[in-house]
């Protein structure tokens, strides 16, 4: 029997890669995403990408997004409440939709977290990219590329990584100028993606990049927009 999953969609290649490896198993199928938004900047949470653009991703992999907004510097308790009911939305949309999957690599107490939260609100999460062993991350980046996911920088913390990275493709050159330390993929918080094109997507978003500007002392964000 197939089980039908919901994933939570940040718009950047974790969760693209996600969606790309949950197609090739028979035994489930996506339906569609969940992914949190910021009012006031109307932009996803931590990616600092444009809901136009999440609007595209969602045309581009063929599915529905159940959209999560969320006050500015929100709690967690708001988030809480805000992620269930979105939850609660999407099992009134798929009656009998009991499974979600996220995009995690190796953190876990990230996954922990999750799993927490998703028993409380009788969810199963799934973690179908999700590997701590050493390596890992380097050989996924890789695998990435190699079959044809297309991403760029859309935010960097700069106490972790030079701001100058922000908006750059990522990309061979982009593995190679990593400082040592540094996660391929980002994992700890280093960079955050905006996806753009991949196997996951009937046809590659066309972007514009705008400008980058430094978010609470910290965050360089890279904007981005549709062509």
């Amino acid at each position: 029997m197939i089980r039908p999953l919901l994933l939570s969609w940040s718009g950047g290649k974790d969760a693209a890669w996600a969606l790309h490896v949950l197609r090739q198993r028979p035994d489930v199928e996506v339906v569609g995403l969940v992914t949190t938004l910021t009012e006031g900047y109307d932009r996803i949470a931590m990616q600092g990408i444009r809901h136009a653009i999440l609007q595209a991703q969602s045309v581009a992999c063929g599915l529905p997004v159940i959209e999560a907004w969320m006050p500015q510097r929100a709690s967690n308790a708001i988030y809480r409440e805000t992620f269930a009911d979105a939850l609660a939305r999407a099992r009134a949309r798929w009656p009998g939709l009991r499974d979600i999957a996220f995009g995690d690599l190796f953190l876990q107490d990230i996954r922990a977290y999750r799993e927490t939260l998703c028993a409380d609100l009788d969810w199963t999460p799934h973690f179908p990219i999700f590997d701590a062993t050493p390596g890992y991350t380097a050989r996924l980046a890789r695998a990435m590329l190699d079959g044809g996911l297309r991403a760029r920088l859309s935010c960097v913390d700069t106490t972790q990584l030079d701001g100058a990275f922000s908006g750059r493709d990522f990309d061979d050159a982009l593995l190679r100028d990593l400082p040592a330390g540094c996660d391929p993929c980002g994992e700890n918080g280093e960079f955050h993606t905006l996806v753009h094109a991949g196997p996951m997507f009937a046809a590659p978003l066309s972007i514009a990049t705008g400008e980058t500007v430094l978010r609470d002392g910290r965050f360089a964000y890279t904007d981005f927009l549709l062509r």
